[in-house]
């Protein structure tokens, strides 16, 4: 990554302005919305959809980004956020200093957290609930797009996840109608 894309990041972090990042290595889409935090290797979100409203968050990895602008349709999404009555979500209680910490710390204060690992699967994201995390291994109890809970967690290698993302209305949606597995209450390590 570039010190002119950091540069601008930080910037758009003090001055809380309306971003698009563009990760042009791993697709063609891009992601909009407002810089919380920025860690060594990632960076903290405050989604804006497509539909202009805020969405939950997203920490991206610094290096993965090729692009960074200001939105070009900003004067209209923050007129509409306005009008709508949304404000910038506060930062959530999540640490971005390391993989483990985001994961960690995501799983505490979200009951569903989503991974995804572009680079080894492009097109497939994983949700659920964070098990453990330990010796680079990220432990997850999924639930499926139908909100039904697996059995067992699944294991990823935590150098593997290109981004995480928390608290969009995708994973409340599956949270309220999948509840959550009463065995993790007393086994979650995180």
């Amino acid at each position: 990554m570039s010190k002119r894309i950091l540069s601008k990041i930080e910037e758009a972090k003090r001055t809380k302005g309306l971003l698009r990042f563009k990760r042009r290595r791993i697709e063609d889409a891009s992601f909009r919305g407002y810089v919380l935090d920025i860690g060594p290797r990632f960076f903290l979100l405050a989604n804006v959809s497509d539909r202009v409203r805020f969405d939950g968050f997203e920490c991206l990895r610094l290096g993965d980004l090729s692009a960074v602008e200001p939105d070009p349709y900003s004067e209209f999404a923050e007129s509409a956020l306005r009008k709508r009555r949304e404000r910038l979500p506060a930062k959530p209680d999540v640490s971005i200093a390391t993989i483990e910490e985001l994961v960690q710390s995501a799983g505490r204060v979200f009951p569903l957290v989503t991974i995804h690992r572009e680079t080894v699967n492009p097109d497939v994201c994983w949700i659920g609930r964070i098990v453990s995390v330990e010796k680079g291994r990220l432990s997850l109890l999924e639930i499926s797009p139908n909100a039904i809970w697996e059995e067992n967690p699944s294991t990823f290698l935590l150098k593997e996840i290109t981004r995480v993302g928390f608290g969009g209305d995708y994973e409340k949606a599956l949270h309220l109608v999948g509840k959550g597995p009463d065995r993790l209450k007393s086994s979650r390590n995180v």
